[in-house]
């Protein structure tokens, strides 16, 4: 039979017991603290990806829209041409009235 623990070796096993509890504990909050960090990264990608979808769907339709204004304007030099040309008939018209 083995003597019994003496009361020093005793509290030492109490003490160690103890301070394992408290690092499992500590691990399991940085853990959990881990996890939710995660979540967040993740939902943040996802975030992210979706907004450059919607920013490149939003750059595209407004290329567009550009794109058809240029299509559908007066290019002014033509209409200045135009312009001095019906000035100078009417011009030689009242002058020879």
């Amino acid at each position: 039979m083995s003597p019994p623990p003496e009361p020093e070796t005793q509290a030492i096993a109490v003490e160690l017991e103890r301070l394992r509890g408290t690092v499992t504990t500590g691990f399991a909050e940085v853990k959990g603290s881990l996890a939710v960090l995660v979540e967040r990264s993740t939902r943040n990608e996802q975030d992210l990806a979706r907004l450059r979808t919607e920013t490149q769907r939003s750059l595209d339709a407004l290329g567009a829209e550009v794109e058809a204004l240029k299509a559908r304007r007066w290019p002014l030099g033509m209409v200045g041409a135009v312009a001095g040309v019906v000035g100078a008939a009417t011009g030689a018209v009242a002058l020879f009235r």
